[in-house]
């Protein structure tokens, strides 16, 4: 994973959840317990990027994925994309991959900052 400085990305990534953009669990984290406290609504700081392409996932967290991209309408996946591309650091860890903001389906941000993008070769 990558440190990254918080302030340009934060403010990129501010409105995720306000467009309903993170998938549940995508990052193989075990699913919280009934008593845990319910997420925030604001995502926390962005602390770190993990790039993740769709195959190297578990089934189950693939059918996760999927079922997350069922839902959204293309303008969802378009707010998704222009705030990737707003956030240089991001933007570069996803060209350190050879990939561009045109590949990701799913971005989740942890309680603890990581940010995880999913990604799915575009052809």
């Amino acid at each position: 994973m990558r440190r990254i400085s918080t302030l340009t990305i934060g403010a990129a990534f501010a409105a995720l959840g306000a467009f309903g953009l993170q998938a549940p669990a995508i990052a193989q984290a075990p699913a919280p317990a009934p008593s845990e406290a319910p997420r925030p609504a604001t995502p926390p700081a962005i602390t770190s990027v993990n790039v993740v392409d769709l195959d190297e996932l578990p089934e189950a967290t693939k059918a996760q994925v999927n079922q997350a991209l069922a839902s959204r309408t293309a303008d969802d996946l378009q707010k998704l994309r222009n705030a990737v591309e707003a956030a240089p650091e991001i933007r570069s860890a996803l060209e350190a991959k050879g990939l561009s903001s045109r590949d990701v389906i799913v971005a989740q941000v942890s309680q603890t900052g990581a940010l995880t993008l999913v990604t799915k070769k575009s052809g």
